[in-house]
């Protein structure tokens, strides 16, 4: 963690988890109050609101907000984490679908797909990976109007973040991602890692780039951003994988790193990919309250 002595007593003074939460109810208004404005197509719309408002810890787009709220240009950056959060539930719709995953629930309630039909759900991802990149579009907007908080030409983030999110969305990542955890060729660590790399880092790192560009970044040191994102998104799996380890096994899930390398060497994995992106948060000059937070946090599922 940080060594500086008021970075270490902020975090002190505040838990992780309520932190978390008070990213979440920050976004969660600015998501109801997106929804309000989605045009009235019927039950496709209300698939679109029911899986939007499903529950959900946030966590992506609170990413977006506190790498702008690090960066301190006061820039509004809702429409970015719009965007990443639009993304990540198309993804978890089409996750559930009989075809992938077949998952009746999530987040305790019926699937969109157990509600709304697997056609109309099959909609939902495509509608909202739409709107996704409709508030790219509108996070350039921001900037321009906001020329006196950020620097950078609106132009040019608003084509480094399309650039990103196709990448990240298209098949060297998410999607990509989701092929290879249904077909693995095979269990090597390679291939574990190319498969958490596209389907769980993808995401992070849009959200990662994100809130950077768009919170007032400099468009010259992304690769460091993209680091952090692909350590910080490695440890969230690694820890997702451990929480899954007895799940995993007893449904013959393969693709889980603890399954495969075994419990201490999975921990020690993530040891490593904390420290990485502490170091790159370090470089960026980003160690705030929130951002070294989510680090304790992730340490705190495994090792508390």
């Amino acid at each position: 963690m940080s060594n500086n002595p008021e970075v270490q007593a902020e975090i002190a003074m505040e838990s992780t988890d309520a932190m978390l939460s008070r990213y979440q109810q920050r976004f969660e208004e600015k998501i109801k109050h997106s929804v309000q404005h989605f045009p009235d197509c019927g039950p496709l719309s209300k698939a679109c609101e029911y899986a939007l408002l499903n529950g959900g810890k946030r966590f992506r787009p609170s990413l977006v907000l506190m790498f702008a709220d690090a960066l301190g240009h006061g820039a509004d950056v809702t429409g970015a984490a719009l965007a990443i959060e639009y993304f990540h539930i198309a993804s978890l719709v089409v996750d559930d679908l009989p075809s992938m995953d077949d998952d009746d629930l999530r987040r305790s309630k019926p699937s969109t797909h157990k509600v709304y039909g697997e056609a109309t759900a099959l909609l939902v991802s495509y509608a909202l990976i739409a709107v996704g990149y409709s508030n790219i579009a509108i996070s350039a907007r921001a900037v321009k109007d906001a020329q006196h908080l950020i620097k950078s030409d609106s132009n040019l983030l608003g084509m480094l973040a399309l650039e990103n999110a196709t990448y990240n969305t298209g098949l060297m990542g998410a999607t990509g991602g989701q092929f290879l955890d249904i077909f693995p060729p095979n269990l090597d660590l390679l291939t574990l890692r190319d498969v958490i790399h596209k389907k769980t880092v993808s995401l992070f790192e849009i959200a990662f780039v994100f809130g950077w560009l768009f919170g007032g970044g400099n468009p010259e040191v992304l690769n460091v951003v993209k680091r952090a994102a692909s350590h910080f998104g490695m440890a969230f799996q690694i820890v997702d994988d451990l929480d899954d380890m007895i799940q995993d096994a007893k449904n013959e899930r393969k693709v889980n790193m603890a399954i495969v390398f075994g419990l201490e060497a999975a921990q020690q994995m993530l040891r490593e990919e904390i420290t990485g992106y502490l170091a790159a948060l370090k470089e960026l000059n980003l160690e705030s309250k929130a951002l070294l937070g989510i680090a304790r946090w992730l340490e705190g599922q495994v090792f508390n």
